[in-house]
């Protein structure tokens, strides 16, 4: 007859240790097979960015080699086209184009969204529709009377002030995208305030305008973004005048002379991509809630 033992088991210190790492580690493989998907489409735009950086700090003989990584980091590629003659004047005509660009957009646009949106009059839907069929107009078909006005009846080529001035009599896009935001506020607000004596402009003012601020933040961010990296309009109205150049421009210029020197061509491009990605990252909580919201109601 045999005996069989029955000793107890021993669990050793570092199991009870490793079950949190196995845990873990099968939360982070959860993670990646559930979100596969997103992460590959969030390399395929970071990588660009990932390597436009890395080139922007190498040396001239390291940019575009397979040597990815960069073997001396030279930040001073940075102050190299930082000192670049006419480079701040680019950065001062594209903040100057941006800001009043954008301030007159909003204070031209936001009027004419409100009338579409809560005035009932005659024609409203006519006006609506050329709204729209302003937005669909390729700017190229209108680019040479346009051109011919400012340049031989104003004389303002070789300036930014054919690209600033129209945004003050509002724009296509902006008014449509307020007006469809402008849609979701009830009329019991507007009709609260024409009773408290209220007038139509008091009530845009003091009612309407603080509630239509995810909007107009929408609106503001898509107008700065489109005045930032305008190229065609500087190239139409301003080439001839290299002290009236933007940033979207200068960086032809700048990629043209230093065509060689692909360190400092990715160095300038960070520097003109930079305020873009920073605004963006501290103001998407407001783009994604205007956008979102514009939307509700036709």
């Amino acid at each position: 007859m045999t005996l069989t033992s029955t000793a107890p088991v021993l669990v050793t210190a570092s199991e009870p240790a490793a079950r949190p790492r196995r845990f873990r580690r099968a939360a982070v493989l959860d993670f990646v097979a559930v979100h596969a998907l997103a992460i590959a489409a969030a390399l395929v735009f970071v990588l660009p960015f990932v390597f436009v950086f890395l080139t922007s700090v190498m040396t001239d003989q390291q940019a575009l080699t397979t040597n990815l990584w960069p073997a001396h980091w030279k930040w001073g590629n940075y102050a190299e086209v930082w000192r670049t003659p006419g480079f701040l004047t680019w950065w001062r005509n594209t903040l100057v184009y941006a800001f009043a660009g954008t301030a007159l957009s909003m204070v031209s646009s936001f009027p004419v969204a409100y009338a579409l949106a809560k005035f009932r009059f005659r024609g409203r839907h006519l006006a609506l529709m050329a709204v729209i069929s302003m937005m669909m107009l390729p700017p190229q078909v209108t680019v040479i009377p346009m051109y011919l006005f400012w340049a031989k009846q104003l004389h303002l080529s070789g300036s930014l002030w054919p690209l600033i001035s129209p945004m003050a009599f509002g724009d296509a896009f902006t008014i449509f995208l307020l007006r469809q935001f402008l849609l979701t506020i009830p009329d019991d607000y507007l009709e609260a305030a024409r009773i408290d004596g209220c007038g139509h402009f008091r009530t845009m003012l003091r009612i309407v305008l603080p509630m239509a601020r995810p909007a107009l933040a929408a609106a503001a961010l898509f107008q700065f973004f489109y005045c930032w990296n305008d190229y065609f309009g500087p190239q139409i109205y301003a080439s001839e005048n290299p002290a009236a150049w933007t940033l979207s421009y200068g960086l032809e210029s700048f990629k043209g002379a230093h065509h060689t020197n692909w360190n400092l061509t990715m160095a300038a491009t960070v520097l003109v991509l930079a305020p873009v990605l920073v605004l963006f990252f501290f103001a998407q909580r407001a783009f994604v809630e205007g956008v979102t919201l514009t939307g509700v109601k036709g």
